[in-house]
């Protein structure tokens, strides 16, 4: 959970200034009830007399309510009143509510006495004030009425005044919530932008150990699927579960401040939410924090599958892969719509909760309203309340919904960010100014991380500028793990690998990688145009350099071919080019980038024998100040090389030295050689 509230660390400023705009909304949403219940009680019932201190009173009915009153009341009410005429008109001054329960009583007892009724004063407590007040504003509306006053005009001005206080808490409460609406979008947006970017730059830095840790489909879920759910967490975080603990205290405090005796209706409420609640979550939570594992599945099968859609149907294999997809699909489907038919549960439990609360509210208001100790007014800004505190209550109950997904999201990212690169660049790194590009391979060993055996052992030979050094061997005996320590995609694990006699783990990585023209095994294109992949090494390489580069690698023909030639779209992956012309434009952008290390990992293999010749003869002269690595299968490929490095199975060295050197020397080239060539080629080679 730590993990997600750190996040927002960085947002300090915005997320004070959400809590503020939340202030701000709940005081104006605590507000309305008591504005709804002033409509009813006063200016419906009451037509708008608010208290029982009547602005104008006739003499007879002045000296009455005057009959009825001790001591201390009949001094504030002569002090509040001035004589006009025939009537008696209150004080300007006047503080109307802090009279209005001290004139309530005698007003009520006068209206008793008019009716016949002898009424004491504690017999009047016993009818509870709300009895008391409407009694004794019921007698200010008659008087109001013998004096010829407006009685339609004070009603409507008390609407309308109400009315009007209303409309600015409405409006008040809708900017404040649309504010703190948008500063939480704009924190989820940014947080999730930065976590993108974060795990985008981590996961480029990685070196192959690294990597390998992770499927790419789950690091494609988790900076994708998993930032999103961190985000909308976040942004109902700030939104909604912060706002609820202000709205709940606040709603609290303000039925506490009713007296109305009906406080434990909420707590009952509470509670039952919380059994509610809880049972969801006891049922749904497992399948919750499985979910991402399945959405995971769900990537990784669909990307096997589109990957290898051409093998597929060549081994007519649609209807396995269809029903492999079907199940990871199912087993999400089933997960998800279980989760979703246990949560839909909660929303008509929560209209049975609140209207069931409504009515044990009302039933319990009918019986203190007709005791006159509740208005019906309070008895409806009760109810509002009530359910806003539930419904406060639920807004945090549902956070254990979204944390517990949002928490396995947040360490799921943090696994990637937390991942230390084994390859890193030196803190001082050197500078040589001229670089020859000799690499000399000094008794290097490798293994992986998982492997306790060497896929290399003891590797000992020094590649020259000007010349090719080819590696040879069988399948999986560490060819291009060997070519791989040279950009420092892998760490040696014993020796060291020297460029013009530094050891390149003394290099920056950028300096070190930028001597390399790198042609893999696999052709990898990006979308855009023939040109911008040939000058991805090289950007601001000019178009004779382009063409240059294309010529040697022998792409020109099928490039010209094409209706815009350089400017000729490739999709992404290169799925619009056979794989000899992405093999040849992988082979241009190494050329174009004029290193001082050439390495082609088995870069030959997809051409022909007749483009492989030529391929070889126009790259000689390009490359004959450089050092040049190829990683070859055919014999025919690599035989005219300076020096030929011969892996056995155990990835050790069987043999080094030219073609003609290993035919008599290396046994283990030899029947590479033999395997692949008759023996009248073989005599022909060895003569030339």
């Amino acid at each position: 959970m730590k993990s997600i509230f750190k996040r927002l660390a960085s947002q300090k400023k915005l997320v004070f200034l959400i809590i503020v705009f939340l202030f701000i909304q709940a005081i104006c949403d605590l507000s309305l009830p008591n504005y709804t219940s002033a409509l009813i009680d006063t200016g419906i019932q009451n037509s708008g007399i608010e208290y029982a201190v009547p602005t104008k009173i006739s003499s007879k009915a002045y000296d009455m309510i005057s009959s009825n009153m001790n001591e201390s009341e009949l001094e504030l009410w002569e002090e509040n009143y001035i004589l006009d005429g025939d009537n008696y008109i209150l004080n300007a001054k006047a503080d109307e509510k802090a009279l209005d329960e001290v004139f309530a009583y005698p007003i009520a007892q006068t209206v008793m006495n008019m009716r016949g009724m002898t009424t004491s004063r504690e017999s009047l407590d016993t009818l509870g004030y709300q009895i008391v007040h409407s009694t004794a504003v019921s007698f200010i509306k008659a008087e109001y009425e013998s004096l010829g006053m407006d009685l339609n005009s004070m009603q409507t001005n008390y609407l309308v005044r109400t009315g009007g206080k209303m409309l600015v808490m409405a409006l008040g409460m809708a900017v404040a919530a649309v504010l703190s609406s948008l500063l939480a979008a704009k924190i989820g947006a940014s947080i999730g932008r930065d976590l993108r970017g974060k795990i985008f730059e981590k996961v480029v830095g990685f070196s192959g150990a690294e990597y390998s840790k992770f499927s790419t489909a789950s690091l494609i879920t988790r900076s994708t699927s998993d930032v999103q759910q961190i985000q909308l967490t976040l942004t109902m975080l700030l939104r909604m579960v912060a706002y609820a603990p202000i709205l709940a205290i606040g709603g609290i405090f303000m039925v506490l401040r009713t007296h109305s005796g009906m406080e434990w209706i909420i707590l009952l409420a509470v509670i039952i939410l919380f059994i509610l609640v809880g049972t969801l979550m006891a049922v749904s939570m497992p399948k919750f924090k499985k979910m991402q594992t399945l959405v995971d599945n769900v990537n990784r099968v669909a990307r096997e599958i589109l990957t290898g859609l051409s093998v597929i149907r060549a081994f007519g294999r649609e209807k396995v892969e269809e029903n492999r997809f079907d199940k990871a699909n199912t087993d999400l489907t089933r997960n998800t719509l279980f989760t979703s038919l246990t949560m839909s549960l909660m929303m008509p439990c929560m209209m049975l909760l609140m209207n069931g609360i409504s009515v044990l509210i009302v039933w319990t208001a009918s019986h203190r309203i007709d005791l006159g100790v509740m208005g019906v007014g309070d008895m409806t800004a009760f109810i509002t309340y009530t359910i806003m505190i539930v419904m406060s209550f639920l807004m945090l109950a549902m956070l254990s919904v979204m944390l517990p997904r949002a928490a396995v999201a947040s360490e799921r990212i943090d696994e990637v960010l937390a991942v230390e690169p084994t390859i890193h660049n030196p803190k001082n790194p050197v500078k040589p100014e001229n670089i020859k590009g000799v690499i000399r391979f000094e008794n290097v060993s490798f293994r992986y991380d998982n492997d306790s055996d060497n896929v290399l052992s003891n590797i000992d030979f020094t590649a020259e500028t000007g010349k090719t050094t080819a590696i040879i061997g069988s399948t999986g005996c560490g060819k291009s793990t060997l070519i791989n320590l040279i950009p420092r995609f892998y760490d040696v694990t014993e020796g060291r690998i020297t460029l013009d006699g530094i050891d390149i783990r003394e290099f920056d990585l950028h300096d070190l990688r930028k001597q390399i023209g790198l042609a893999p095994q696999k052709g990898v294109l990006f979308s855009g145009t023939i040109a911008s992949n040939i000058r991805y090494g090289a950007e601001n390489a000019p178009d004779e350099v382009v063409h240059n580069a294309a010529e040697i690698a022998q792409a020109t023909e099928f490039i010209n071919s094409k209706p815009t030639k350089y400017e000729s779209p490739i999709s992404q992956g290169g799925t619009n080019v056979s794989g000899g012309q992405k093999q040849r434009l992988s082979i241009a952008r190494a050329v174009a980038r004029n290193p001082k290390i050439y390495i082609f990992d088995d870069t030959f293999s997809a051409l022909d024998f007749k483009t492989d010749a030529a391929l070889r003869k126009a790259l000689a002269p390009y490359t004959k100040d450089s050092t040049v690595f190829i990683v070859a299968q055919r014999i025919s490929t690599i035989m005219y090389a300076d020096q030929i490095l011969v892996l056995d199975e155990e990835g050790k060295l069987a043999g080094k030295g030219t073609h003609n050197e290993l035919m008599k020397s290396c046994e283990t080239y030899r029947q590479i050689a033999k395997s692949q060539l008759s023996e009248s080629e073989l005599n022909q080679k060895e003569g030339m």
